[in-house]
């Protein structure tokens, strides 16, 4: 049996340090700005780390 492809589109969207950890970047920063305030979009555009339950499934998609 072949080997399993990683999704090219998730890779694209995360990043694995060199710890092990999966970073990502925040929901609702592109669509309908102008209505939420700059410390709103200011804490959005930073990157934050997968959540515990969401590791494994994601490990498996990036075959890492």
């Amino acid at each position: 049996m072949p080997k399993m492809k990683s999704k090219k589109a998730l890779l694209k969207r995360i990043k694995v340090t060199g710890t092990g950890k999966i970073t990502r970047h925040h929901a609702y920063v592109s669509h309908l700005a102008p209505h939420k305030t700059h410390k709103q979009k200011m804490h959005l555009r930073k990157s934050a780390s997968v959540s515990k339950s969401d590791i494994k499934r994601i490990k498996y998609l990036i075959q890492d």
